[in-house]
């Protein structure tokens, strides 16, 4: 996935069933780096096979420390004993805060030159309140760009061994803190540390403790305010070693069971995690969720009465799950106000901006502050409409708004960002979700296929989608513009802003009614020709695909089975002889007045099935999985009912 430039999502209409999760990011990396420093040999199972994760290896690796295979996926990590073998080393960590922050610290206090690196929204992180308390203990770190910023170059430097306490700043990063801590045990010597002002993400720092306690080191601390590292601390390897599930990776699938029907259950976090995201759960359960858990898993289904309900929350307990509660709240009733998210501004994007953005991109209504996000739902979930989905190489983002397809389609832009940490995210994602169905039609010019589809639909109350009509109206609004109809630039530029809609049997290009205009044959060869055009086919993708809203949509064109909407539930190739075909043309444009001789287009029917046959761009043919329905000696309602037996769907 990671080289796809976009990925739609269709529509759902519900969801249902088990996830098992990957391991946690944040155990993950915390994980390597105290196996890496402990004495001896530590096999850790079910660890989180990520970007972050592959960045901490590879800075691991480099760092002189053997990491082997031990069999179904686990790894053994041979320990060092505190003394990192390489003494000199240029460390590139991506945009993995989890490797970055821990090994900074970890590193200044090992005796050796590195420098440390990432992507450019790394360089963007603030890093200085942890390079401030490295210093005091006499560490030097040089900021090479911009003073507490990445990137950083550590020197070996004879630490002060009289500082008994340091100073964290707390309310940025907790990150800071727990790099601190897991390096402390190099010292050799009692330390405390003090966070200065409030700590921010305290279950993020719980998960540290727990972590430094099975490598044998237990931190002795006073509240949230002094932590403290004893001397002859010394971190030993546990043996064996699990990760548990990602709880933040969790709150994606438990708000789809919110939301969506449910209900959905996780497996690999529970009530006896350690990790403070499984707090998550307890957000969904104030807006009326139903939630229930065990050990190792968590349920979420929708309240039994009625809708979820809007409520305040503040999110310093679960700065990243928290990112959830967003698009759930636009499925709630009443507005949802997000507190204590500062910490968001300085994640892999500016995560306030970003989600706002994005949802308004929707037709959502948003307000934010410094540190505070409100979500107005719509009135009515129709409101929404599909867009494309910025990520800002966030994978939280991109997977937030996937639970937006209750509502819309839409298109996650970058989808590979969440390699970050679930890689094979969507694939799950299709696997507890219910598409919203589509029943595709395709066919030859004047088979019939048109009024077909849109009798089906009317049948069983879907949406109707005439693609062809869009290619009409695209060939239409070129002429309209003086643009030819080969300029395949310009002509896909008008496709992507074609401002058409459809409303009562009528269609619209902007605030006029072109059904005559675009139903001419100039304009079916129109079609053909622009329809030939790779570019225009592309600008069109996300347009068609947009139709796709609940309860179900029957589509009419040519690539509707194969191209647009490949995963359709019913695909049809509708046909019937050319001479069949040339005689109910005839007869519609008798009926409407036009003048019009049968050979002729009997001919330009000919003409027009060997162009579309022919054509390397959607050509006219049967699908491999489309039912053939042959129309020559058919009614339209037998066609109709052969449709619907073939679909499995009742006509309401």
């Amino acid at each position: 996935m990671n080289h796809l430039p976009f990925l739609d999502l269709p529509a759902i209409l519900s969801a249902g069933g088990t996830v098992r999760l990957p391991g946690s990011k944040s155990l993950s990396n915390r994980i390597l780096l105290l196996a890496a420093l402990a004495e001896g040999e530590t096999e850790v199972r079910d660890l989180l096979k990520s970007d972050d994760t592959d960045r901490m290896l590879e800075a691991l690796a480099q760092l002189g420390i053997r990491v082997t295979p031990a069999g179904e996926g686990a790894i053994t990590v041979h320990g060092c004993g505190g003394k990192i073998p390489v003494k000199e080393a240029q460390l590139f960590l991506g945009n993995a805060g989890t490797a970055f922050r821990p090994l900074t610290a970890a590193l200044a206090l090992a005796g050796g030159a590195y420098h440390l690196s990432g992507v450019p929204r790394m360089h963007e992180r603030p890093i200085g309140d942890l390079v401030d308390a490295l210093r005091h203990l006499g560490a030097d770190i040089e900021c090479l760009a911009n003073e507490g910023y990445p990137p950083l170059q550590i020197r070996p430097a004879a630490l002060n061994a009289t500082a008994a306490t340091v100073p964290v700043k707390g309310n940025v990063s907790s990150q800071f803190l727990t790099g601190l801590l897991m390096a402390l045990p190099l010292l050799y010597r009692t330390v405390t540390v003090e966070v200065v002002g409030e700590l921010i993400s305290k279950p993020y720092i719980e998960i540290t403790l727990a972590t430094m306690g099975r490598f044998g080191v237990d931190v002795a601390r006073e509240g949230w305010q002094k932590f403290t590292v004893q001397a002859g601390s010394r971190y030993k390897s546990p043996g064996v070693i699990y990760v548990e599930g990602d709880a933040s990776s969790a709150s994606y699938f438990l708000g789809l069971g919110a939301i969506a029907g449910g209900p959905v259950r996780v497996e690999g976090v529970g009530a006896d995690s350690v990790q403070g995201d499984i707090r998550f759960a307890d957000a969904l359960a104030a807006m009326g969720a139903r939630i229930t858990m065990g050990p190792n898993w968590i349920e979420a289904a929708p309240p039994l009465n009625g809708s979820l309900k809007g409520i305040e929350q503040d999110c310093l307990a679960i700065p990243d799950a928290a990112m959830t509660l967003v698009p759930v709240a636009v499925f709630a009733k009443g507005l949802t106000k997000l507190t204590g998210i500062a910490s968001w501004r300085v994640k892999e994007t500016d995560r306030i901006d970003a989600m706002a953005n994005e949802l308004r991109k929707l037709g959502g209504t948003v307000e934010t502050t410094a540190d505070t996000l409100t979500v107005y739902p719509p009135a009515n979930l129709d409101e929404l409409h599909c867009a494309e989905i910025e990520t800002y190489d966030d994978h939280r983002i991109a997977m937030c708004f996937s639970l937006m397809t209750l509502a819309t389609p839409l298109r996650i832009l970058d989808p590979g960002c969440t390699a970050k940490t679930f890689p094979n995210y969507f694939d799950r994602f299709a696997e507890v979700t219910t598409a919203v169905p589509v029943i595709a039609i395709d066919g030859p010019s004047a088979s019939g296929k048109g009024t077909v589809t849109q009798r089906v639909a009317e049948a069983l109350g879907w949406h109707y989608l005439d693609s062809g009509a869009l290619y009409r109206l695209t060939a239409l609004a070129a002429r309209k513009a003086g643009v030819d109809w080969n300029n395949e630039a310009a002509v896909a530029h008008i496709a992507a802003h074609l401002p058409v809609h459809f409303a009562g049997g009528l269609t619209f290009l902007g605030d006029e009614a072109v059904d005559d205009q675009m139903r001419t044959e100039e304009m079916g060869i129109g079609a053909s020709t622009v329809g030939a055009l790779p570019a225009v086919r592309e600008a069109l993708l996300l347009r068609q695909r947009a139709f796709r809203q609940a309860p179900g949509l029957v589509a009419d064109g040519r690539d509707m089975g194969s191209v647009v909407f490949p995963d359709a539930t019913t695909k049809v190739f509708l046909t019937a002889s050319a001479a069949v075909r040339a005689e109910r043309r005839y007869k519609q444009l008798m009926e409407k007045g036009f003048s019009a001789k049968l050979q002729n287009i009997l001919q330009d029917l000919e003409d027009r099935d060997a162009r579309d046959a022919a054509r390397s761009v959607a050509p006219l043919r049967q699908e491999a999985d489309a039912k053939l329905l042959e129309t020559s000696h058919l009614t339209i309602v037998q066609a109709v009912n052969q449709v619907l037996d073939w679909s499995g769907n009742k006509a309401s």
